[in-house]
């Protein structure tokens, strides 16, 4: 399995205690999608970052393609084995898009410059997504689609084995959207690859292997 996540826990303690996650057990096999749901507040974008290590659990143990994840450890596991679309994009604005969809190599220390493989595959990933003609614009001058698209490149970069969205087409056009959904659950369907967002849409859930609804900090099968 690429995710196993063991009775993860998380509260906020100011100004008053407050349980936003109990005990939440998770696994996601390789070639699979899986979709939270839950209303506003619920915590489902706090559940992701966790599972994404981009933020500490209060308990829990999580595990990312079968390895314990670890103060020590996880910046290397998240570089290596985690792409990460936030919902409001995180661009470098003063960067070109190519520039942006590139960070995630040149943090791995991999070569970028003219001719590389990893500037190769940038270039492919951004005609992918409809921007390849975008390649060399500073991100500040993008719509909202152009933007989360440039972002899904990004996330794509280092080849990751497990997705990670976070309202991925959340106040985009139904185009747009329709296309990042091809996109991630097609990147799902590879043998090595693994899909888990969270997201208002139904619709989009629906599309996905699996199902949860976070609710009073519990994770449901739904």
């Amino acid at each position: 399995m690429v995710l196993k996540a063991n009775k993860i826990s998380k509260a906020f303690y100011f100004p008053k205690k407050i349980q936003i996650l109990n005990e939440i057990s998770l696994q996601i096999e390789y070639g699979e999608s899986v979709a939270i749901i839950g209303r506003s507040g619920e915590g489902k974008s706090t559940l992701l970052h966790i599972l994404g290590t981009l933020e500490e659990a209060c308990e829990g143990e999580l595990f990312i393609d079968g390895k314990k994840v670890t103060s020590a450890n996880k910046a290397f596991l998240r570089n290596s084995e985690i792409g990460f679309i936030f919902q409001s994009f995180h661009l470098l604005e003063d960067y070109t898009v190519l520039e942006n969809v590139l960070m995630p190599a040149k943090i791995a220390r991999q070569a970028v410059g003219s001719g590389s493989p990893m500037r190769n595959r940038a270039y492919s990933l951004l005609e992918q997504v409809g921007l390849l003609d975008r390649a060399h614009y500073h991100t500040k001058f993008l719509s909202g689609g152009e933007k989360q698209r440039a972002a899904l490149a990004r996330a794509m970069c280092n080849d990751p084995s497990l997705l990670f969205a976070d309202e991925p087409s959340g106040n985009l056009d139904s185009e747009t959207a329709s296309l990042i959904h091809s996109i991630l659950l097609d990147f799902a369907k590879q043998p090595s690859k693994s899909l888990l967002l969270v997201t208002h849409d139904r619709e989009l859930a629906n599309l996905c292997n699996r199902q949860f609804e976070l609710r009073n900090g519990l994770l449901i099968s739904s």
